[in-house]
């Protein structure tokens, strides 16, 4: 449960969608009512739907997979990296390089560029290096922490997405469709819900309204997390128990077997 009630949701603007001739009419379940030329969208249908996300979420985080979240918009991108690296997810907050997901082997292949010239600065080849290889190795490097840097630690496709505006996200989002990449994404009134898997009506150009939605996604993230980590913890507890348990019954069977060889042998004396 995402735990945020109708009022928080309201403060922070969440219900404001676009203006009405921008709207997309598949929005409409989606929405409360026209206000003054601007479509509301209906609070309770979020709540709902927030919580089937927060919950599809935590399962995914419990089983230890990888959430991939995507924003590239100036309102979400440092809210967006803040919050996620807290919760050791990847994400991408400068541009969508076209092909990330589809042509993965190629994402990996530029991350791995970037690990060996940090091992060349470890091991002392950098120094053999003029100024001018330096500084081109320095720049490449630069653009590749730039594009890569935040999924670096991501070595194979993810277990699902989280787009922030899937219009200007589109590619994300077509990629992961064409994976069959579970998606998950807040849209607004000018999008199409019918293109996500867990769709989250709500504003996506506020900065409180973004915060508030990640804060909830990334909490259910936490939770399945650590519920992974105790469900760890208690495994191991238990592994000694059984092995002292099974410990005895193999001295048991095989001692006597040993005393009566020895008696036998005796006797036949």
């Amino acid at each position: 449960m995402s735990k945020l009630t109708f009022e928080t949701l309201l403060d922070a603007g969440v219900h404001f969608g676009h203006l009405k001739r921008k709207w997309n009419p598949a929005m409409a379940p989606y929405i409360f009512e026209e206000k003054k030329g601007i479509h509301i969208i209906d609070l309770n249908k979020t709540i709902l739907h927030l919580d089937h996300a927060c919950a599809a979420m935590k399962q995914i985080a419990k089983s230890g997979k990888k959430v991939l979240f995507v924003a590239t918009k100036k309102q979400a991108k440092d809210i967006v990296s803040e919050r996620v690296a807290a919760v050791n997810m990847p994400f991408v907050t400068e541009r969508w390089s076209g092909g990330m997901l589809t042509n993965f082997q190629t994402t990996r292949k530029s991350i791995r560029k970037m690990s060996l010239i940090d091992k060349m600065k470890s091991d002392g080849t950098w120094d053999t290096l003029n100024k001018r290889e330096k500084l081109f190795k320095s720049r490449q490097r630069e653009k590749l922490e730039k594009n890569f840097g935040s999924i670096a630690d991501m070595t194979r496709q993810p277990a699902a997405i989280f787009i922030v505006d899937i219009l200007k996200e589109h590619i994300a989002l077509a990629e992961a469709r064409r994976l069959n990449i579970p998606t998950f994404a807040m849209v607004d009134t000018n999008s199409n819900p019918k293109l996500v898997d867990f769709p989250i009506p709500a504003n996506d150009d506020a900065t409180k309204s973004i915060t508030l939605i990640l804060d909830a996604i990334c909490g259910a993230i936490k939770e399945g997390l650590e519920d992974r980590k105790n469900l760890k913890a208690t495994d191991k507890d238990e592994a000694p128990a059984e092995v002292v348990a099974e410990a005895p019954a193999e001295v048991v069977t095989e001692a006597p077997a040993e005393v009566v060889t020895k008696e036998a042998s005796k006797s036949a004396e």
